[in-house]
């Protein structure tokens, strides 16, 4: 545990204030680890008494508006598999629907409604679809209607005892505050505050009782102070206290193996581990989606020691499981003893909640780690992790995946059946749940300071509509390629001028950021891992310019067997493999739970294998003290679809050296072979191999096998 304690120090060191002044410029310039919070933002909601104060306030859904290949994803999944669940997925059809229904009654009404509901009904009001709203609205608009006189609403699914399941609801609450933020309906606080009376009057002992909810509770508790910030209800404060003390404890370490609540696995030969119980559950979702409980509820205890714990869990799996490049962790399904090689598998629906997770955290905490985090896994895992059409995606996506196909890979991976394959129906939770991603990403790339201020948090081309100073709203547009370069160009537009402080995130991977306003330079070699606050007077049409000189860098992943990755900025970069694609019929390759709506054409929904149609088994040739003649990077055009994340449209490249490992091969389940401990001396010949973006890859070798040239 030493090291998971001396990385939590880091982490939270960030929490003192530093200011740096640059004197001599009309600019107050400063460079920051925190905002100020002694003010509060009086143009958007944030935190009330007695909540800590908001490090960052989350912008209303409209309010930015995605640009480049941003947009593009979006419009992709609109057009995709998002847009088209509510006429293909059985769970979706609106025929003997629970959640459209007065009793709440129905054969469909668990998690897939609003899981597919979050992503859909915000890329609607994102893109302004007027089509997706209408749709969105119907849902909304029954769930409002339907709620009954003791305040519960949505289905009603009673476990054996007798208690409520209010997993799905959590959910849905998602999708009601976005509505909220896009519409202004009061229906939705009426709505919100019934049913928070009705929640406080269950009793304890049937209150969040089985497995799901009581390890979710936080999605829960996440509700419950977003309408305590808009209402100031002080029941909301005794009801947040009630949902933490009855969801799963996630702050508890050395717990007994019974008490560990997730489906439990170790290795064969291999006996459990101690730091095994230093977890509460280890299923990839849960943890990816719930390790900030402790977090969240920080801003109602002010104890340190809950913030410390979520910072604890995100490390804690990370250690064992989380050796691997891409930002996520190995837990296919659930994190075994024993299964940490970069060939396991997160989940879709554990990328998307893992991003999710970020976006809250930094929020809560302000610690720009978070935000590096949310890059690393939405610039690389998530768009491996699904179609460039966005009309299929993997269950499972792993790090090092040289092989994607319809058989079952059990014991290798957890799951038995097809969970490798390119599949629309694969399965029931990531074929909904996976909507989320980018609509929530989308949101979250500017966000509201206490100061009247605002952080451009998240880099990616988009413009924002925001309130600064004292009401004044300002447009930002941001212009840049990034992830696949460094340079980024702000520009102000604004009917008068207007004094407010401006934030930009300086990455943790760069140490030489430069920004200048109007063509000045004002700051040079900024500090990795901080803020620049400009407060100034504003014009319309200044213009400021950023640049984050990006860097190759390999990682050594010294607990799994001295692998290493290879980074430039942001992106974590792969082998690229060619990729054979394999129609197959999505009805008869799916997995056994999968449902077609009736009537829904399946031909126009198929699936895919894709089988390497290259060597993949490389291990990597490079000497640490020359990376100029190790690596070199090429730079292509930018595509003119503006999507770079296939091999065809992909905007960079870095040529490296690498050699022929004859003994690594897939195993007898057809995974790729486990790494074994580098450096490995070769007689092959050493040859120029070319890496790409992990996030344009299907197939790729992430972690590579270290190779020395035989004497």
């Amino acid at each position: 545990m030493r090291n998971i304690k001396l990385r939590i120090h880091i982490y939270l060191m960030p929490f003192f204030f530093v200011f740096f002044i640059s004197c001599g410029l009309d600019e107050n310039i400063s460079v920051v680890n925190r905002p100020d919070t002694s003010k509060t933002n009086s143009n958007y909601v944030s935190n009330r008494q007695p909540l800590k104060s908001s490090m960052f306030i989350k912008l209303p859904v409209t309010s930015v508006k995605p640009e480049g290949w941003l947009k593009v994803y979006l419009e992709k999944q609109r057009d995709g598999l998002t847009g088209n669940l509510g006429e293909i997925s059985a769970w979706l059809q609106k025929e003997d629907n629970a959640w459209l229904a007065k009793d709440g009654k129905g054969k469909f009404g668990w998690e897939e409604v609003p899981y597919w509901l979050k992503g859909y009904a915000n890329i609607g009001y994102i893109l302004n679809d007027e089509k997706v709203i209408k749709e969105a609205e119907v849902w909304i608009n029954a769930v409002i209607k339907n709620q009954r006189t003791d305040g519960s609403f949505g289905p009603i699914q009673r476990f054996e005892d007798g208690s409520i399941d209010f997993w799905g609801n959590m959910i849905m609450l998602y999708c009601l505050q976005s509505y909220y933020e896009f519409s202004g309906d009061e229906r939705i606080i009426d709505l919100m505050t019934k049913y928070f009376k009705y929640q406080i009057r269950v009793p304890d002992e049937k209150f969040l009782t089985h497995y799901w909810q009581n390890i979710r509770g936080g999605d829960n508790l996440h509700s419950v102070m977003w309408l305590y910030n808009r209402t100031g209800d002080k029941f909301l404060l005794e009801l947040a206290e009630k949902i933490h003390r009855n969801t799963a404890d996630w702050m508890s370490r050395g717990n007994s193996l019974e008490a560990v609540r997730n489906f439990k696995e170790v290795r064969a030969g291999l006996e459990w581990p101690d730091w095994y119980g230093d977890q509460i559950d280890w299923h990839n979702v849960n943890h990816a989606q719930c390790f900030r409980e402790p977090a969240q509820y920080y801003l109602l205890s002010k104890n340190e020691d809950h913030i410390k714990a979520a910072y604890e869990n995100f490390s804690i799996i990370r250690e064992h499981f989380g050796q691997v490049p891409g930002g996520m962790f190995g837990a296919d399904e659930n994190a075994r003893p024993g299964c940490d090689d970069p060939r396991q598998c997160i989940e879709t629906c554990g990328i998307v909640e893992q991003m999710n997770s970020d976006e809250q955290m930094l929020r809560i905490s302000g610690d720009p780690f978070w935000a590096d985090h949310l890059e690393e896994v939405a610039f690389n895992m998530y768009p491996s992790a699904v179609m460039p059409d966005f009309k299929s995606l993997h269950y499972l996506t792993a790090p090092n995946m040289v092989l994607c196909d319809s058989r079952n890979h059990h014991p290798g991976v957890q799951n038995r059946g097809p969970f490798l394959m390119m599949n629309p129906f694969s399965s029931r939770c990531c074929q909904h749940n996976h909507a989320q991603g980018w609509p929530y990403f989308t949101e979250n790339l500017w966000m509201a300071t206490p100061d009247n201020g605002v952080l451009a948090a998240v880099y990616c081309a988009s413009s924002v509509n925001v309130k600064v100073g004292d009401g004044v709203e300002v447009n930002i547009k941001e212009e840049t390629e990034y992830p696949f370069d460094d340079k980024i160009k702000f520009t102000v537009n604004t009917e008068s001028s207007v004094e407010f402080p401006l934030y930009i995130r300086v990455p943790s991977w760069c140490n030489n950021a430069i920004v200048k306003i109007n063509n000045k330079s004002i700051k040079e070699n900024i500090l990795a891992a901080k803020y620049v606050r400009i407060e100034r007077t504003w014009n319309d049409g200044d213009i400021i310019s950023l640049e984050l000189p990006m860097s190759i860098s390999v990682k050594t992943w010294e607990k799994n067997h001295n692998s290493v990755s290879v980074n430039y900025g942001p992106l974590t970069f792969s082998l690229k493999i060619k990729e054979k694609y394999i129609k197959k019929e999505s009805d008869k390759t799916a997995i056994y739970d999968s449902k077609w709506q009736k009537g829904a054409d399946v031909t126009k929904w198929p699936s895919f294998e894709i089988h390497p149609d290259s060597r993949w088994n490389y291990g990597l040739f490079y000497n640490a003290a020359d990376m100029e003649k190790s690596f070199e990077i090429v730079k292509h055009n930018w595509p003119q679809n503006n999507f770079p994340f296939t091999h065809v449209t992909n905007p960079i490249s870095i040529y490296a050296k690498g050699a022929i490992l004859n003994d690594w091969s897939l195993d007898e389940n057809y995974l790729c072979g486990e790494l074994v401990d580098s450096p490995i001396n070769v007689n092959t010949k050493i040859e120029q191999i070319e890496l790409v973006p992990m996030g344009t890859t299907r197939l790729r070798i992430s972690a590579f096998p270290v190779v020395v040239k035989s004497k």
